[in-house]
């Protein structure tokens, strides 16, 4: 008998990203992203609806140069450069022209861990991906990477779990670090995280920064 070809990976096509951002963000949760060497599974994410909806979105009075990728085709990541120091990665979602998006705010390194160890030196293995810009620096990803297809065959992909997350184990909560009304975890509870997870990060309240003259 012959050897088999190796099969090619099961990964997240663009239907399961052609919906609303609120129900991509929990199934999301237990996923895997797979870039450079390292695989992350996904243990917290943050939804964020579109132009006019979502006060916390980057996307909420339009369309800007900036969230040109947020604006267009479900599967793609949006990546942006935050306080001047770290890349986030976002997964675009819903219907084109809408401007939705899933942040990918922590997960847990399962593959590839020679790689993140080098990556994250010095860094516990705890919180190699414990936040989204930890998360973009273990998978080496960057500006370079806004607006790449994760549907499409490319570097970066999505699979899904090998084992589902338990609806009961599935926590909600107001977003971290995001001020103003877009923070009221009553009116916007857009933050997922699976309970009991290690990796999860810790929450903090957003804060409105003034202008220096």
């Amino acid at each position: 008998m012959g050897l088999l070809a190796p099969r090619d990976p099961v990964t997240l096509d663009r239907s399961f990203f052609a919906r609303p951002a609120l129900v991509v963000a929990p199934e999301l949760l237990g996923c895997r992203i797979v870039h450079a060497g390292v695989t992350v599974r996904l243990t917290e994410v943050e939804a964020y609806a579109g132009e006019g909806a979502d006060p916390g979105s980057h996307a909420f009075r339009g369309r800007t140069p900036r969230t040109e990728v947020m604006f267009g085709e479900a599967g793609h990541l949006y990546v942006y450069f935050s306080y001047g120091m770290h890349w986030c990665a976002n997964a675009v979602c819903g219907d084109e022209g809408v401007a939705q998006a899933v942040l990918l705010r922590a997960g847990e390194v399962v593959a590839g861990h020679e790689v993140a160890a080098v990556r994250r030196a010095g860094v516990p293995e705890r919180d190699w991906a414990r936040g989204p810009a930890r998360l973009t620096s273990t998978l080496a990803i960057d500006r370079a990477h806004d607006g790449i297809d994760v549907c499409g065959g490319g570097p970066v992909r999505f699979e899904p779990p090998t084992e589902p997350v338990e609806p009961a184990c599935v926590r909600t909560g107001p977003r971290v670090g995001v001020s103003g009304p877009g923070g009221d975890g009553t009116a916007y509870p857009y933050r997922f995280w699976i309970e009991g997870e290690r990796t999860v990060s810790a929450y903090r309240p957003g804060v409105i920064r003034r202008r220096t003259r």
